[in-house]
Formats: C-alpha cells, structure tokens, sequence
C-alpha cells in the first residue's frame, strides 16, 4: 500500500464512497477543504431530533376549519380526532392561511402550544425530500429528478439526513461542521450525538462524538481483567494506539482511541462541575424512548459549553416507532407525548441557562405518511409537517404552502401522500445560515441547494431571525 497522509486518506475514502451517487457532490466535498472556515466569536447550537419510522403527519397537525376537518375526518375516519378534543391546541398564527385555513397541535402536543403562542415555534407545512421542485404532472411524467426509492425507510433516513442514498458517507449536521469547526477550541466536541452513530453528523474531516443520556462512557479495564492494574494499563495503552503498529488503518484505531480516552475525562469534569439545571424533563412516557434524557444531557453539555472551549455545536437525538401502519390511535400519541415532554423541557432548560436566542432545535423524520387509513393505521408517505423551536426562531407562523388534503388531489400522489413544496435543502440552509456558514458556501454542504434559486420559496425559507 502506498503510504499517504491521514488526511489525505479521509479525505479521498470520503470522496469515492459517494462518487458514484452525485458528482457534483465529489466536487462540493473537495471544495469545503479549500472554503475559509468560518469564525465565530459566539455561542450557538443546533439541535436535530429525529424521529425514526416517518412520522403521521395528519395527527400531528391536524385541520381545524370545518372544510378541512370534514374533509379530514371523512378520508381517515377510524383515526381523526374529535373537533372538540382540538380547541385547546389550536394554533393562532401571526399571518393567517389563506381560505380561513386552520390547524390545531395534536391534544398530545399540547406543551408545545404555549411555545408556538408566544413566537418560538415555527411550522413548517410540507416539507420533505427533494432533488428540484416538483409538481403533480412531473411527479406522474417522471420529468424531473426524484429522491432515489421514494417511501423506503434506510434511503429516506439517509436522503434527510445527507442528501444522498442508504450508504452516504457525510451528512449534512457534518458537512457544517467541516466548516466550523476550526473555531472550536475542541473541534472532536463539533458533533455530539446521544443517539448512537448518524450519518447526519459525519463530515468530510468532522467525526461524530458519542455520548450516553447518562454521559460519557468510562472505560473499566479492570473488573473486566481480574482487576489487574497492570493489564487495564496495558489496554489503555493498546486503545491510544501505542502499542498498535503503524498500518494506516492501526494508526487510525489508535487514535480514535486516544482521543475517545482524552474526551471522558474533559467531559466528565466539565458536566460534573457544570451548573445545576433547575428544569424537570420528565421520564420518557414511550417506555422504549430515552428522548427526555437524551435532551437533559445536550441540555448539561450547553450549559458548559464555552469551559470546554465552543462557538459552535450540532446536535443529534432520535425517537422511535413511527412506522404505525397499525394502532397508530393509541401508539401515535404517546409518541408525540413523549417528543412534546422532551421538546418543552429542553426548551424551558435553555431559557433557564439564558441560552435559548442561541439553541434552535428542529425535528425530521423519514417521510411523511398517507392521509388515508388502512384500517387503524397510515402507511409511507412523503411530504410531512415539521417544527423548529428557539429564542431565535420567527416563530407564531406557518412556513410553505397548506396542501389540499384529498385522496388523488393536486398536491398529493395518491393516498394523501404529500408531494413537498419546501425541501430539506431549504430547512437545512436557512438554518446553516443561521449559524454562521456564509452564504456562498451553502452548496458545499447541501449539493441540491441550487435547483432551489428562484423557486417559489428560495433558499431560505425565513424562520431565523
């Protein structure tokens, strides 16, 4: 083997895992080394929770006008609400929809109403995956490009979280953090996931850290040999890499393992040290949901963020069983329980911290779902209803078009499967600008960015401040 540099090894093993998906996308990978960092002299956050399976977005944000409802009601009878049961979670925007278009929060995710009320919650109405705009007829004639196996869980998964089919080697959470990073004073602490590995925070030179809701994860050599002193030192050592050879791929190991080994000890003091979070987020309703801690965690980690040295971090948590093509009316709201618990004490944690104007957090999914019931569920759909909370958010307002709801209608392919008319291109880039990531370098890290200049909606949908 030809022996190169590390950098350049990452760097090339990088571009040709998704050479073959989207050349382009080789092109913007290589530019981002050459881009200038961006700089920043202050703290912000950003806080992706992702809600695994495609979310039903039908009852979760449901019609509330009488047209509506009756139409909703009538395509999904077995699964609508009761009208009455929606009058306290309907939602008074600062600009109303056109033709008396109205929607309320579903009952479950009444903590989040007070948030939407006072302007720190935005909505955004139908956003999903997109390559170019696309209507119904180019849907049908197959005249534009579309997102590769439309309504598959793996590749939706991948495509939302980094522009690219099941197998993309980056996100866009880490191409941002390519750009970034450089300002941190510890750039292994950029992107932090509580939710096992992502694709969406993995960059080009960024790397993902993982933590636990309970914190960094020790390493207890010694029970584990005998409670040998010696033998943990020895393991040690071989985890830091001293004791590896220098084959590319050992040397790498082994300084996974050093850094992995600094980092608890960082962490661990900062978080023990670190101020006491008066706010209660509350045990996880969904009992195989550890949302609540996964935010109290990032929530510990802001709080100490400029001791360990950071401007800038990208967050990631996620929540499961989405996939409800049955019991979707008793599994969904415990569901958006458990995610509106989770949301509203995060959100008040960082306003208890005084942080909030520099935390926004945002949900994604996989897709959307049918608006139409297969009995006492929905099945895979597309274009779906998503949020974004923070002191720094325009919020109290919808953004996007209200979609026809209709089985067969204008804006959906059948079903009420929703066809996108905002896509995460845009979601990602309003809020990456936000961030700090110039202008100019939005299509290093979003390579479907510019299909979107001079579309109904541009490239930034105008939810942040």
């Amino acid at each position: 083997m030809t022996k190169y540099s590390r950098r350049s090894f990452i760097k090339d093993g990088s571009l040709l895992s998704i050479a073959g998906a989207t050349s382009p996308f080789v092109l913007n990978l290589a530019a981002i080394g050459e881009a200038a960092a961006a700089t920043a002299s202050d703290y912000k956050a950003l806080v992706c929770v992702f809600m695994y399976g495609g979310n039903d977005y039908a009852n979760t944000l449901v019609p509330y006008d009488q047209d509506r409802f009756s139409s909703y009601s009538q395509l999904r009878p077995s699964l609508a609400y009761n009208h009455e049961s929606l009058d306290a979670t309907r939602l008074d925007p600062v600009t109303p929809l056109p033709s008396g278009a109205q929607y309320a929060l579903a009952p479950a995710l009444s903590k989040l109403h007070p948030i939407f009320q006072s302007g720190k919650m935005a909505v955004m109405l139908n956003l999903g995956t997109l390559i170019e705009p696309t209507t119904k007829a180019q849907y049908l004639s197959r005249s534009t490009v579309l997102p590769p196996k439309l309504m598959s869980h793996n590749d939706q998964q991948s495509f939302w979280q980094a522009s690219g089919a099941e197998g993309a080697k980056s996100g866009w959470g880490g191409r941002v953090a390519d750009l970034v990073q450089s300002g941190n004073g510890n750039s292994m602490l950029t992107c932090v996931s509580v939710s096992g590995n992502a694709v969406f925070l993995s960059g080009n030179s960024a790397i993902q850290y993982a933590i636990t809701p309970s914190g960094p994860i020790a390493l207890n050599a010694g029970s584990a040999l005998g409670g040998s002193a010696l033998a943990s030192d020895v393991l040690k050592e071989m985890i830091g890499g001293s004791l590896l050879g220098n084959h590319l791929f050992q040397e790498e190991y082994g300084k996974i393992g050093s850094r992995s080994l600094k980092l608890y000890s960082q962490i661990n003091s900062a978080i023990s040290g670190g101020p006491t979070i008066g706010t209660v987020f509350p045990s996880s309703v969904d009992p195989q949901s550890t949302l609540s801690a996964q935010l109290k965690m990032v929530a510990r980690l802001v709080s100490v963020g400029k001791e360990l040295g950071m401007k800038r971090q990208i967050f990631f948590v996620s929540t499961g069983r989405f996939d409800t093509h049955s019991s979707l009316k008793t599994v969904h709201p415990v569901l958006l329980e458990n995610l509106a618990d989770a949301l509203r004490a995060f959100y008040d944690a960082t306003v208890e911290l005084g942080v909030s104007e520099q935390v926004t957090t945002f949900t994604g999914s996989d897709f959307g779902r049918t608006l139409t019931s297969n009995n006492d569920g929905s099945d895979h759909g597309w274009g779906s209803m998503h949020f974004v909370l923070g002191g720094a958010v325009k919020g109290g307002r919808y953004y996007g078009t209200n979609p026809v709801l209709a089985n067969g209608g204008p804006d959906d392919i059948g079903l009420g499967r929703l066809i996108p008319t905002m896509s995460v291109n845009q979601y990602a880039a309003t809020l990456a600008k936000w961030f700090g990531v110039p202008a100019g370098d939005l299509p290093l890290i979003l390579p479907h960015l510019p299909n979107f200049v001079g579309s109904k909606f541009g490239t930034d949908l105008g939810f942040m401040a």
